[in-house]
């Protein structure tokens, strides 16, 4: 795959402006300002491609990124509380419409800030992943912000709290230094090429 040829193809605000099903798709979820626009970035070696903003709750709408085989989908973020009550509700209609469409979804992505506990809303995602059967695994952002002490500590609270969704993989992220790019595209070319 060709990391280096992927391109913007569209937003979709509501469910009924979401693209075509014609290529196999790996999503990104996760809270609002977890880092998902700079790991697309990162992954597809573009500085701006995927629009980042130190603002929560900045991506409103799903972002369709294609390249040559799959397309990447930047889901809203969720957890923000300063938008309104339609907003919010538009936003998980959307993301519901999203995972509810008859889509070649191959891989979610759920985004976990590594510095912190995963809310109540990741834990909620995660259920609904499992319940829905719909494949998955941990990504935990912002890796480079630990020292090693608090990494461990970190790492290993994560296991824990993962322990009861049998067989989930976690993988350390940095959209810093890199950490964690190769492993998640050799996981996504292999869910792609299927």
């Amino acid at each position: 795959m060709n990391w280096k040829t992927a391109d913007f193809e569209l937003t979709a605000a509501l469910a009924e402006q979401l693209p075509p099903d014609e290529l196999p798709e790996a999503a990104f979820s996760g809270r609002s300002n977890v880092g998902k626009s700079s790991l697309i970035n990162r992954l597809l070696e573009r500085r701006g491609l995927a629009r980042t903003s130190a603002t929560p709750g900045k991506t409103a709408s799903i972002n369709f990124y294609r390249l040559d085989s799959m397309r990447m989908v930047d889901l809203p973020g969720y957890g923000y509380a300063k938008v309104s009550n339609a907003e919010r509700k538009r936003w998980n209609s959307l993301i519901q419409g999203y995972f509810d469409a008859d889509r070649d979804l191959r891989l979610v992505l759920q985004l976990v800030d590594m510095r912190h506990a995963p809310s109540k809303e990741d834990l909620q995602m995660i259920n609904y992943f499992v319940e829905a059967g719909i494949p998955f695994i941990v990504v935990m952002t912002k890796a480079d912000k630990l020292n090693k002490t608090e990494r461990a500590a970190r790492e290993a609270a994560m296991q824990e709290v993962f322990a009861e969704f049998e067989g989930v993989l976690t993988v350390p992220f940095s959209a810093v230094t890199g950490e964690g790019v190769d492993v998640l595209r050799e996981i996504l070319e292999s869910v792609t090429e299927e």
